[in-house]
C-alpha cells in the first residue's frame, strides 16, 4: 500500500479556489489547486481565520500598520490571523508556502504601498514575515518552486 502524499506546503487559500479575497473572489492557480486536490498543501487564508468578513474594504500595508482603504487599523486582526495560520502549517508538517503575491498578508519581496494607488514597495506581508521568520521557504503563484516548473523563490 502507497503510503499517503506528504503535505508540505501550505497556500494562500484564494489561490486554492477559496472565495476569500477582499471582494470576495479568489485567485485560482491550477498549480496550487492541484496540489491541495493531491493531498500535498494545506489552503490557508489569515485573514478569515482573524475573522474579518468576506467581503471587506481592501486593506494595505503603511509604515508597519494595516489600513483599510477608510482609514480602520487592522493590524492586530492581520496580526492574529497569521499566528492562527503559522500555527495551522506547523501542526500539519508544512515547510514551505505558496503565497499570493502583493497581498498585505501573503505578498513578500514587493507589496502595495498603502496609498491604494496599486503602487508597489519592498515589503513583506504579515504572514509572510512569520512565515519566513519560522523558516519556511516561500513562493508565490508568479514563482512556483521548481517542481512545479517554477524557478524557485522569487520576490513577488
Amino acid at each position: 500500500m502507497a503510503d499517503a502524499p506528504r503535505i508540505r506546503y501550505v497556500v494562500s487559500g484564494c489561490l486554492a479556489g477559496l472565495a476569500c479575497r477582499y471582494d470576495g473572489g479568489s485567485n485560482p492557480c491550477a498549480a496550487v489547486i492541484r496540489l491541495v486536490e493531491e493531498g500535498r498543501a494545506i489552503p490557508a487564508c489569515p485573514e478569515n481565520l482573524a475573522g474579518l468578513p468576506v467581503p471587506r474594504l481592501p486593506c494595505e500595508l503603511a509604515e508597519g500598520s494595516v489600513l483599510s482603504r477608510d482609514g480602520r487599523d487592522l493590524t492586530e486582526d492581520f496580526l492574529r490571523g497569521a499566528q492562527l495560520a503559522l500555527r495551522t502549517a506547523q501542526s500539519r508538517g508544512c515547510t514551505a508556502a505558496i503565497l499570493k503575491s502583493r497581498s498585505p498578508s501573503c505578498g513578500f519581496g514587493r507589496i502595495y504601498d498603502g496609498t491604494f494607488s496599486r503602487t508597489l514597495c519592498p515589503g513583506e506581508g504579515v504572514w509572510a514575515r512569520l512565515l519566513r521568520e519560522a523558516g519556511f521557504a516561500l513562493f508565490s503563484e508568479e514563482h512556483l518552486p521548481p517542481e512545479l516548473g517554477g524557478k524557485g523563490e522569487g520576490k513577488d
